[in-house]
C-alpha cells in the first residue's frame, strides 16, 4: 500500500481548491488544510497585503516556507494556485501525499473570479490572466497524480470522483 496518506489538491484560484477540499476531508474524515490560510494567520496579512508590500515573488517564497514545513497524515491540503512554482514545494507534497489537479477551463475561472485585482494571486503586474492560466496548466499537469475535469460537475460530486480515485492510486 502507498504510505501517502494526504491528498493535496492544485490548480489555479477559482478552481474549488478550499471547498472541494473541506466536502473531501469530511468524506475520508481527513483534517483540512489550506496553506492560503495558514500564510495569512502566520503572517497577520492578507495575501494581497504581501503582495503590496513585498511582491508576488515573496509571496511566493512564503507559500513554499509553508508547505515545507508541512508534517501531516491523513490531511487534505488545498494550496495556493502559485505553490507549482516551487521544486521544493512540490517535491514535498509529492513525498507526503497524492497531488491532484482540478483542472477547470479559462472560460469557467473568469466567470466565477470576480476580485481579480484584489484576491492575492502571486503573478507579475503586468501578466494577464489568460497568460497565468497557460503558464500554470503545464506546470499543474506536471506534478498531478491524477487529474480531475471539473468543468461539468458540482463540488461534492468532484469530490466523490477525487476520493474514488484516491482510494484506487492508494490501492494500486
Amino acid at each position: 500500500m502507498n504510505p501517502k496518506s494526504n491528498i493535496t489538491l492544485i490548480g489555479m484560484p477559482g478552481a474549488g481548491k478550499s471547498t472541494i477540499g473541506i466536502i473531501l476531508a469530511k468524506y475520508l474524515t481527513y483534517g483540512f488544510i489550506d496553506t492560503d490560510i495558514l500564510i495569512q494567520i502566520n503572517h497577520q496579512k492578507s495575501l494581497q497585503q504581501i503582495m503590496d508590500e513585498t511582491g508576488y515573488l515573496d509571496l511566493r517564497r512564503i507559500e513554499e516556507n509553508e508547505i515545507l514545513k508541512l508534517n501531516i497524515k491523513n490531511h487534505v491540503i488545498a494550496t495556493g494556485g502559485s505553490a507549482v512554482y516551487s521544486e521544493k514545494a512540490m517535491a514535498h507534497l509529492q513525498r507526503i501525499s497524492v497531488i491532484v489537479f482540478l483542472n477547470v477551463a479559462i472560460h469557467v475561472l473568469e466567470k466565477r473570479i470576480h476580485n481579480y485585482a484584489t484576491r492575492g494571486i502571486a503573478k507579475s503586474v503586468d501578466q494577464s490572466f489568460a497568460q497565468l492560466f497557460d503558464e500554470r496548466q503545464t506546470l499543474y499537469k506536471k506534478y498531478a497524480r491524477i487529474i480531475v475535469d471539473c468543468n461539468t460537475m458540482d463540488q461534492e460530486e468532484t469530490a466523490e470522483i477525487i476520493s474514488k480515485k484516491y482510494h484506487e492510486v492508494r490501492i494500486g
